[in-house]
């Protein structure tokens, strides 16, 4: 079933400059990419982002991580490419993060992860619809 995603490199990972190794592992996986932007994420935007965690004691923190300094903002699409994005991603703790994942071979901290993607079909839909405009997706 061909899916959409959305994927966001976070601050962390601009700065470290792992934007282009983190699209052309998607790319080179057979995904293809339907939009892409670099944005300073206003305050606003962070909180509907997360707006599942909030109330949660970490969501002030999530907030001030997120728009920190720019982020890439992707869609992905493809045959389950949320399931693919988020086995290309690996695991949420370093720990549990194999390598080879994203995450497995270049996170060390839970906070800063250098990258999210959508956790299921109904997330990917409502996050693609947050960060994008139809008219900005080809």
């Amino acid at each position: 079933m061909i899916q959409r995603t959305f994927v966001m490199v976070k601050p962390d990972g601009v700065q470290r400059k792992l934007a282009g190794e983190i699209i052309g592992r998607f790319e080179r996986r057979g995904l293809r990419l339907a939009g892409m932007k670099m944005l300073r994420v206003s305050r606003e935007l962070a909180e509907a982002h997360y707006a599942a965690h909030k109330g949660k004691p970490f969501f002030g923190e999530l907030v001030d991580f997120i728009t920190s300094g720019p982020v890439v903002a992707m869609v992905w699409e493809g045959e389950d490419a949320v399931l693919l994005v988020r086995n290309m991603m690996g695991a949420l703790k370093p720990a549990e993060a194999q390598p080879g994942s994203i995450r497995g071979d270049f996170t060390a901290s839970i906070q800063m992860n250098v990258v999210h993607g959508s956790s299921d079909p109904a997330a990917a839909d409502e996050e693609v619809a947050l960060w994008f405009s139809e008219d900005e997706l080809v």
